[in-house]
């Protein structure tokens, strides 16, 4: 095996073909066009290299000692993000539908000519950015679409969406599920005193150590204003009790500036709750909200419960 670098360190190309002088003549019309090479000799080479490896294309030939080039496509389009074009001096035995019945992006036949070959190459880097684009494009839209602008949080939509689906797993597998319900204390007078935008900066700071709390299965959410909720999976509502006593100390032991040399702290009121086997999602999400409510009405910066099932009340 051979490799080189040249121009253009994102892209990169396999070179498959057991013929020594057709690789290095490859070698060269793709070097000329400006991209990195690797060269192997089979079908079993370049399989093993691409476990250690990312190639945008593999340029294959048709007819490989071992598993051919077809079936080299075939097995590179199960495991790997990508493409092929495949060569063969062999017009007549194979076509362009079997090359893409495989997974090749395209085909191209002996003799090969530098022109046609980098200008089919350079269609399949073109096709091959432009999906990569609209993949991204999707993601990022996904994103917005269930997260809070200003947090970075999961939204409320999403929040309802999710809880669904906890809802529906510990009905089917009777795993434990709790729910905390969170306000920050006194937000309006903070917000009157130094500002919406010192405000935003407490809703965001305080997004980041709600996030720093959990687990990875757990989830957190801006549930509107200057209230948050956390989805807690495989949890008892004693678990959830110490999770929502480590959110409300850390978050009292932090320090804001809203003005320069000004050491001010937040706090917050946070209510519990557990899951009950095949309530309604509403009553879950009531009793959370009780809960939290005990907690301002009984001083603020504190933790409540209710772990009693009591009949929702709309």
């Amino acid at each position: 095996m051979n490799t080189d670098q040249t121009i253009d360190n994102d892209i990169h190309i396999l070179i498959v073909d057991d013929d020594p002088d057709v690789r290095n003549l490859l070698r060269k019309f793709v070097k000329m066009a400006g991209y990195n090479t690797s060269l192997v000799s089979s079908a079993e080479e370049a399989l093993d290299l691409l476990k250690t490896k990312n190639f945008s294309v593999v340029l294959a030939d048709i007819v490989l000692p071992g598993k051919n080039g077809l079936e080299l496509t075939d097995l590179i389009k199960k495991d790997y993000d990508t493409d092929v074009l495949v060569i063969t001096g062999y017009s007549k035995k194979y076509s362009y539908e079997d090359a893409v019945s495989k997974g090749a992006s395209d085909i191209i036949f002996k003799p090969i000519r530098f022109k046609e070959l980098i200008l089919r190459l350079k269609k399949i880097l073109k096709e091959r950015y432009l999906t990569q684009e609209r993949y991204s494009l999707i993601e990022k839209l996904k994103k917005l679409a269930i997260t809070d602008g200003l947090t970075d949080l999961f939204n409320s939509r999403h929040f309802y969406s999710q809880l669904e689906v906890e809802i529906d797993r510990s009905n089917r597998y009777k795993p434990p599920l709790s729910l905390l319900l969170l306000d920050i204390d006194n937000f309006k007078i903070y917000n009157d005193t130094y500002g919406h935008l010192e405000g935003d900066k407490v809703l965001f700071r305080l997004s980041q150590i709600i996030k720093s709390c959990l687990r990875k299965m757990d989830s957190a959410y801006r549930y509107g204003g200057e209230e948050f909720t956390v989805i807690l999976p495989e949890t008892s509502g004693k678990e959830a009790l110490n999770v929502a006593q480590r959110i409300r100390t850390t978050i009292e032991a932090e320090k804001l500036f809203p003005e320069p040399e000004k050491a001010v702290s937040i706090t917050i009121s946070i209510g519990v709750t557990e899951f009950y086997p095949k309530e309604e999602i509403t009553g879950f999400i009531q009793r959370a909200d009780k809960a939290m409510y005990m907690s301002k009405q009984t001083g603020r910066n504190r933790v409540s419960s209710i772990f009693t099932k009591e009949p929702y009340q709309p």
